[in-house]
């Protein structure tokens, strides 16, 4: 753990620089490619995976170490070709996990946070899962357990791996020229990202583009087919963590409704958007027809709640900062109660951005909870050792947190519920 919060601390700072220089680039060019308060949810949605990662909150069924030491044909040291070897290995894994994610109704629900923006910038990099407790990473890292690629290999890896995959989601960037043939570039993950009919499931290559190629996934991103982001069945919501269980939510409603008992089993496994047909016609489900023509999500808020809603994440960031650094003294069970404080808090400032009513609602539960750990504590996670009057300054900003989503909700906000996420 104390290893991957070190990673993060140079990680997290690195790619919120890349995304203002984005930022800064397209103002440049004219380009519209940031909405601040879609960006503002993928932020928010990096925290919540930043911190069930860090927290561990993923059930590994069968761990590498134990597949590798009972299927290992061969004894390799840890030299640079092992490494190639590893990272191939990884994106390999990768490319099916990814595929099956985009084919099966169940493992879609892990997969559509980072498909759920409708604008396409390095901001959408950071929507993250928090829907996915278990791992079957596994099962397709076997032809790596067989050469006998050590554990501490992959677990070098696997990060590396992952935050490789940030840097292409933009669409600053044009066609790369023998580069295309190669490595994912943002022209491919463009299609990827686009729920146009010509460029729906394809490029699912993580590192490499050849595996697309070679297993039929490939789709060139088209000069006369402007790639149209999002999900087809429309989020509606800036609440990251209504976002991870929407498709999950739906098909456990499906399950329900359906008068078939094959239906109520075969659900999670049939292709991505399936539905039974008896559901579908009493229980109709938006979804876009026309991709050219449908109107973003945008629910116009006052500039003072945009203000406000970017310190909300400011301060939540800086939490999360404070207890990847503190996990390790403040102790396991603590730091499960102060990432639960943290979700708490995304949710409420996220809800509050969707002019929910009952935000406020939320808002008192978060602030309830807070203040009673402070309580509890006498202090909030030790913060007093650190800042004089530490927890006092928590509780001062639970009371003016509370005061403005009191006057959002009642001065500022209407009184009807836009989201579907939850409907």
């Amino acid at each position: 753990m104390s290893a991957y919060v070190a990673v993060l601390n140079y990680a997290i700072p690195f790619f919120i620089v890349l995304l203002l220089i984005e930022a800064l680039v397209a103002k440049a060019k004219g380009a519209s490619v940031i909405r601040s308060m879609d960006t503002l949810s993928s932020l928010s949605s990096g925290i919540t995976n930043a911190t069930k990662d860090v927290l561990g909150l993923t059930l590994v069924i069968i761990s590498y170490a134990w597949l590798e030491a009972r299927v290992g044909l061969f004894d390799i040291e840890s030299t640079w070709i092992v490494y190639v070897i590893a990272f191939i290995g990884v994106d390999f894994a990768g490319y099916w996990i990814h595929r099956l994610s985009h084919q099966v109704n169940y493992f879609w629900n892990h997969h559509i946070i980072h498909h759920s923006s409708e604008e396409f910038n390095l901001g959408c990099a950071l929507r993250q899962t928090i829907s996915a407790w278990f791992s079957i990473s596994f099962f397709f890292l076997l032809p790596t357990a067989i050469l006998g690629v050590p554990p501490e290999v992959i677990a070098i890896v696997q990060p590396l791996h992952l935050f490789a995959q940030y840097w292409y989601h933009t669409r600053l960037i044009g066609k790369m020229g023998v580069l295309e043939h190669v490595i994912v570039t943002p022209s491919h993950h463009r299609v990827h990202h686009a729920i146009n009919p010509e460029y729906m499931d394809k490029n699912l290559g993580q590192i490499f583009i050849f595996w697309d190629r070679l297993f039929g996934t490939y789709q060139e991103e088209l000069e006369d087919v402007p790639p149209v982001y999002g999900v087809k069945r429309p989020a509606r919501t800036w609440n990251p963590i209504l976002i991870n269980f929407m498709h999950l939510w739906l098909l456990i409603k499906d399950a329900w409704h359906t008068q078939s008992y094959k239906d109520k089993f075969r659900i999670w496994f049939m292709p991505t958007g399936w539905r039974p047909a008896d559901v579908s016609k009493r229980y109709p489900v938006e979804a876009i027809e026309d991709v050219y023509h449908y109107e973003k999500y945008d629910p116009q808020l006052p500039k003072f709640l945009k203000t406000w809603s970017w310190v909300q994440f400011v301060i939540t960031f800086a939490s999360m900062m404070y207890m990847f650094n503190r996990v390790l003294t403040i102790g396991y069970s603590q730091g499960l109660l102060y990432g639960l404080f943290i979700g708490l808090s995304i949710f409420s400032y996220t809800t509050l951005m969707d002019r929910h009513r009952w935000a406020i609602a939320v808002e008192m539960v978060r602030v309830v909870f807070g203040a009673g750990i402070v309580a509890w504590q006498g202090d909030w996670f030790s913060l007093g050792t650190l800042v004089p009057f530490g927890s006092q300054l928590v509780l001062a900003y639970f009371a003016t947190s509370l005061v403005l989503t009191f006057y959002f909700t009642h001065k500022s906000l209407d009184k009807e519920v836009p989201s579907q996420a939850m409907a």
